[in-house]
């Protein structure tokens, strides 16, 4: 059987996800998910599991320490499988906040004063301000602005933008706000000619497909954890043979042992754990869907991957369709998702209603949204919209259903 005939089967998806019957949040219709999403069953048991049996310093000989440090370096082996990178280019962080910001610490050495650093308007804040703080060692930063018309980034203003000195760049792989997919992998091939580096914000991609970074060709690749179906956690993939360079910046005793070095504290423990659960999730998917057996993990994770933009397209496009025809709605981005050049993140605004008016009667229709600037406020300004009333955004991922993009779409008729 092929992909092309192969649907979703969203009811199987959702019987993996308690809150679906929880009493609390079983009767609502959640589109909030580029804020964070809902945990499968398989998270929550590895969670459980830890805290009972395994809740103990790791590493040590008697069983329960054994079996808690085998399940964090398990649960990094097979998150580095799934993006196709090894165990030692992976870094586990409270947030991609955090981890950038280390990251920003850890290169700023690597700079001499007149260095350039290219980060965009349109991205999240985390991606933008650690590296505009490196101005504080003399290095210049550009600015890559998005189109006002269009809320997107124009790829040979990009290029206009390299020059010798430019020594990274920090880009959205896909925006939170306006929703498009960044050619990533031309922007890195392009700075690595410039022998820059580019460090690639996966937060609101990764929710809809884990990548390939290797085919995508970053140096450094972050996404948040709790948006792919886990724990509040991140996490940070870099090139081993940077990260092996880069000073510590962890305890003094951890010099040269990677990637710790770029790791404070360490990840929490049970939540890393948890991570396994994820895993367990997409493989049992990938079982119910296919019959290949055969497959690496990547191969699989890719197949998924189809299999989840099909589904995510097919709900996603009438709503984009629906408010891209409303007079008085103002859609931002690409008005429709074909060949995953968008993600099912879509924000707009209405002609003469607070984006907050427009919020509050969807959640008092039971559809979980919310209106912000979503910390994308650079875009929002470029955009000559309210930074503090913001858009509505409606973020949809695998397991929405088209019923729930039915019910939004007659409630956004009553607007």
């Amino acid at each position: 059987m092929t992909l092309e005939n192969i649907r979703l089967d969203v009811d199987y998806v959702r019987s993996q996800f308690p809150a679906f019957k929880d009493p609390l949040s079983k009767d609502w219709s959640f589109f909030e998910n580029a804020g964070g999403s809902y945990v499968p069953k398989q998270v929550i048991d590895r969670l459980n599991n830890f805290m009972i049996s395994t809740k103990v310093q790791p590493y040590a000989e008697y069983p329960m320490s054994k079996i808690a440090g085998n399940n964090m370096d398990k649960a990094i082996e097979l998150f580095a499988e799934m993006i196709n990178a090894n165990s030692k280019e992976i870094i586990i962080g409270g947030s991609t906040s955090i981890n950038l910001y280390v990251l920003s610490n850890a290169l700023k050495y690597s700079l001499n004063p007149g260095d350039e650093i290219i980060v965009t308007n349109q991205d999240h804040e985390a991606n933008i301000t650690p590296w505009r703080r490196l101005s504080e060692v003399g290095a210049n930063i550009i600015e890559w602005k998005i189109n006002p018309k269009t809320a997107e980034l124009d790829i040979d203003t990009y290029a206009n933008l390299l020059t010798d000195k430019t020594k990274i760049v920090a880009v959205t792989h896909c925006s939170n706000i306006v929703g498009t997919v960044n050619n990533l992998k031309k922007i890195s091939e392009l700075a690595h000619k410039k022998k820059a580096i580019v460090i690639g914000d996966g937060v609101s991609y990764a929710p809809h497909g884990f990548p390939d970074v290797k085919e995508l060709g970053v140096d450094f690749y972050t996404f948040s954890l709790y948006k792919t179906y886990g724990p509040h956690l991140a996490l940070l993939y870099g090139k081993e043979e940077i990260l092996k360079k880069l000073p510590n910046q962890n305890h003094q005793f951890l010099d040269g042992k990677y990637p710790y070095t770029i790791n404070p504290g360490g990840p929490n423990h049970e939540e890393l754990v948890s991570l396994i659960g994820i895993y367990e999730y997409l493989m049992k998917l990938y079982k119910y869907h296919f019959n290949n057996n055969q497959f690496s993990i990547r191969e699989k994770i890719s197949e998924i991957n189809k299999l989840i933009a099909k589904h995510e397209q097919e709900i996603a496009n009438p709503i984009l369709d629906y408010i891209s025809k409303r007079e008085d709605f103002k859609l931002i981005g690409k008005s429709m998702i074909k060949n995953k050049n968008r993600a099912p993140t879509i924000s707009f605004v209405v002609k003469n209603k607070s984006s907050k008016v427009v919020s509050d009667f969807l959640v008092k229709n039971k559809i979980a949204t919310r209106n912000d600037n979503f910390y994308a406020w650079r875009c929002l300004q470029a955009l000559k919209i309210n930074t503090d009333d913001g858009v509505i955004r409606i973020s949809l991922t695998h397991y929405n259903s088209e019923i729930e993009s039915q019910k939004l779409i007659q409630m956004l008729d009553l607007i």
